[in-house]
């Protein structure tokens, strides 16, 4: 069996992304892993497939963030913080 092309490696990342994110138009997936190369016409293949490689790893390491509601209910308990440790200190006293 031959070793895979970098080309292949792009193709297969690519249709991985497809199948993981199917609301992710392929225009997203590429602007975002292409970020900072700046002109991309000379790029290698090597260097396309490490690139989506290293953003297909930090797009599903993302994890989703919560409603906002949650955000909010988390924003005002963290503003009152003071109240939230005093409240744990009398739980330990027995």
């Amino acid at each position: 069996m031959s070793k895979k092309t970098h080309y292949a490696e792009i193709i297969s990342i690519l249709q991985e992304l497809n199948k993981n994110f199917p609301t992710y138009n392929l225009g997203r997936h590429l602007a975002t892993a292409l970020d900072g190369y700046g002109d991309i016409w000379g790029i290698t293949d090597k260097e396309f497939a490490f690139a989506l490689s290293k953003y297909k790893t930090e797009i599903e390491m993302d994890v989703p963030h919560a409603d906002e509601n949650e955000l909010e209910k988390i924003i005002k308990e963290g503003m009152d913080l003071e109240n939230i440790l005093k409240e744990e200190d009398s739980d330990g006293d027995y």
